[in-house]
């Protein structure tokens, strides 16, 4: 099922096709929680070849806590981040799922990071839970 969303001004526009965005992560590392303002971030993983960004973006590099680099994609007007790529995830990127209204509708399969989850938000029900990153399979 295809997806379009935009960032918070619009001028970024974020196209998904394919059937990859069947179920969410959220994401409780400190780089998502910085990047998103936020306490987690909601997250899919698809492949490259099925996303298409269009308008202003801006890419900050930064190192994961595995070592590998860690491309952040976001708007380069209003700053709202939009996906993330590492060579870690292959012909895969994550895509944050704030900028798609019908991921309010889309269940959460797993938490990552939960070592790093805020005091207060506990875990969602039936959900996988990974204290860090987990094996590749668990994305995809």
């Amino acid at each position: 099922m295809p997806h379009s969303g935009s960032c918070l001004c619009g001028q970024t526009k974020i196209e998904i096709g394919g059937e990859s965005a069947k179920a969410q992560i959220i994401c409780h590392c400190i780089d998502c929680r910085q990047a998103g303002g936020s306490a987690f971030s909601g997250n899919i993983v698809v492949s490259q070849k099925d996303v298409e960004i269009t308008g202003p973006v801006k890419e900050y590099t930064s190192l994961a806590d595995s070592g590998n680099p860690i491309t952040r994609i976001f708007c380069g007007n209003c700053g709202c981040p939009v996906s993330h790529k590492s060579a870690w995830f292959g012909e895969n990127q994550v895509m944050q799922t704030g900028n798609f209204s019908e991921f309010a509708n889309v269940p959460i399969a797993a938490e990552v990071y939960v070592k790093d989850r805020w005091t207060g938000l506990g875990p969602v029900a039936g959900a996988a839970q990974w204290p860090g990153m987990p094996e590749k399979s668990i994305l995809g």
